[in-house]
């Protein structure tokens, strides 16, 4: 675990008695970490710094390291404390004191198991942070026409999160393709429901190979595609490739969808998982059920699947997937990344109906009354179904 430790000790304290008592705290956490002490050079270097407030006592010598301190990292500060010797007492003093100066920061304190938890998921959310710095992510043609606001701020973008978003012509794509593809998974042919669908699943998989390719010849970290043109220009589709893509962890999404991507990218990040960029296709406010759907999803995410073809344009190669029930997060970022959407459910069954996109997902929200988001101040159409609950990770992203 990359954290780093240091500390806030006053010098009217037994230094031995406080080294002791430290120890044996940060012990009884049962974490990983390098204890930097009261040497601060390298602060702001690590997946998460904790400052550690020993002792009361200690609000002016932070307040002699602040400027330094904010020098060397923007993060909000994050003060560690026992209890002991009015640690508590002087970790509010300069939190309260944070706050009147606009800085963020939050005092871990509590039951230790619930510090130990909360450091593991601010180290998760630090390293996720390191991962997306650098990242490239391509915006293969440019967002389908219908998605009026599904764009991004590339400046808060890359001062955010050091992202780069990469345009790259749609053409590309077909050059690349090759004429046919030898890769085509044997079982692929088994889950066709008709004969045009495995008509199809040759120039599906070659969609799937120069896409591949263009993530390599970019260095892309992920990518979204306007997928609708290949109806006309390949008389195919996107979905099989994406899904594809996505189970091998490189993200993909929909419709040239930028806000839908970087959802993915920072889900992936934090997580380790792919998720299933879907809109809304029905919502009973009142109950808090929603109906989810769309043509592709991640085959990591299935127990089962089928081919068929997209739902719009009844050609190509769609994806029927059920996932499996259980706990779920719905998530979807803003284009500038300067507000969010999350709410936590329960997948309750997929459905097969003949009227919508092929993978059906049927969601109860735990809070039935964020139903009304949809319906009043949605993000765009598009949303990312995760598995698990996330929210708590993903409210610490954000706040990070």
């Amino acid at each position: 675990m990359n954290t780093a430790i240091y500390t806030l000790t006053s010098p009217l304290h037994d230094v031995q008695a406080v080294d002791n008592a430290t120890k044996a705290f940060l012990q009884s956490l049962g974490i990983e970490y390098v204890f930097r002490g009261e040497e601060y050079a390298d602060y702001g270097t690590h997946a998460l710094d904790l400052i550690y407030v020993r002792t009361g006592g200690t609000e002016g010598v932070f307040r002699r390291l602040l400027a330094d301190l904010r020098q060397k990292s923007s993060r909000p500060f994050y003060l560690l404390t026992s209890g002991e010797s009015n640690s508590l007492a002087a970790s509010m003093e300069i939190l309260s004191y944070l706050r009147q100066h606009d800085i963020p920061g939050e005092i871990l304190h509590g039951r230790i198991d619930y510090i130990a938890h909360r450091i593991e998921v601010l180290h998760t959310v630090g390293e996720a942070l390191r991962r997306l710095s650098h990242t490239r992510l391509g915006v293969v043609g440019q967002p389908s026409d219908w998605l009026i606001s599904s764009t991004a701020d590339r400046v808060a973008v890359r001062q955010r999160l050091g992202i780069e978003l990469v345009d790259i012509d749609l053409q590309e794509v077909l050059d690349r393709m090759p004429e046919s593809s030898d890769a085509i998974p044997t079982e692929w042919n088994d889950k066709a429901t008709s004969s045009s669908v495995r008509h199809s699943l040759n120039g599906a998989v070659c969609i799937y190979e120069s896409l591949k390719q263009i993530v390599s010849v970019h260095a892309l970290g992920g990518f979204t595609l306007r997928c609708f043109d290949l109806l006309t220009a390949l008389h195919n589709t996107g979905c099989l490739a994406l899904a594809r893509l996505n189970s091998e962890g490189i993200v993909a999404g929909c419709e040239g969808d930028i806000p839908a991507m970087l959802s993915m990218t920072i889900a992936q990040a934090l997580f380790g998982v792919s998720g299933f960029q879907c809109n809304p296709a029905h919502i009973d406010t009142q109950s808090g059920e929603l109906l989810l759907a769309h043509c592709t999803i991640p085959f990591d995410m299935l127990q089962r699947f089928e081919l068929d073809t997209h739902f719009e344009s009844g050609i190509g190669v769609g994806i029927r997937g059920y996932m499996p029930e259980g706990p779920v997060t719905l998530f979807k970022a803003a284009g500038d990344l300067g507000h969010y959407y999350v709410s936590e459910g329960i997948l309750l069954r997929c459905e097969d109906r003949p009227n919508l996109c092929r993978t059906q997902a049927v969601v109860q929200l735990d809070n039935p009354s964020d139903a009304a988001y949809f319906l009043t101040r949605p993000i765009g159409n598009h949303h990312i179904l995760l598995p698990g609950r996330c929210r708590e990770t993903l409210d610490t992203f954000f706040n990070f």
